[in-house]
């Protein structure tokens, strides 16, 4: 267990290291050349300390819930976490953050603070323009452009769930087939469970 908690938490930290390391044109699935994708910036010591403590009072039934429904692993704010590092190494990263900011801006209440969450997001996950731009269609794309002359916390509601959908159709299977999930699931005493299309 202690040694998949440092893998997950070591992969927190591979930002730094690609910004002042060389680059190594490796492209194996944990890469951290800092020129074959942009990550947001490197947590601090003390939130990897916190993550590390977290994933290390996961339980066999908590990590096994997760294969079960993509619901229970978004629903788990260690599953979160694991499922971030997996899309990481697939490069789609962004789906989770953009995810992550909408359920956060859906928390706030001060108007100003609202408007002022909105544009972050439109800019770091809508625009064109953005190198973590998520992939959305033209209907919702419309919706938002609308909804962002007076935003408000469910801007993007229609968004939030096209992206949740594209992971669980598209990644989640993937990663309960992972390496990462199966030696998680041994970690913790539990057995791999069988090969998921996607629940």
């Amino acid at each position: 267990m202690l040694g998949m908690v440092r893998m997950l938490s070591n992969a927190a930290g591979h930002a730094s290291a690609a910004a002042t390391g060389p680059c190594c044109f490796c492209w194996c699935c944990c890469c951290s050349c800092s020129c074959l994708s942009v990550k947001p910036p490197s947590p601090s010591p003390d939130s990897v300390d916190k993550e590390t403590e977290d994933l290390s009072n996961l339980t066999a039934g908590e990590v096994k819930a997760w294969a079960e429904s993509f619901e229970r692993l978004m629903s788990s704010l260690s599953g979160q976490r694991v499922f971030r590092e997996f899309l990481r190494c697939e490069y789609s990263e962004e789906n989770i953050l953009f995810w992550l900011a909408c359920e956060e801006l859906k928390q706030e209440r001060n108007p100003e603070r609202v408007e002022e969450k909105a544009r972050m997001i439109y800019e770091d996950y809508v625009s064109i323009l953005s190198p973590r731009e998520v992939s959305l269609d033209s209907r919702v794309r419309e919706i938002i452009n609308k909804n962002m002359m007076s935003p408000t916390q469910n801007t993007f509601d229609e968004a939030q769930l096209q992206i949740y959908t594209l992971m669980h159709r598209d990644s989640y299977s993937r990663f309960v087939n992972s390496t990462v999930y199966k030696e998680l699931l041994r970690s913790t005493g539990a057995e791999p469970p069988l090969s998921l299309s996607g629940t």
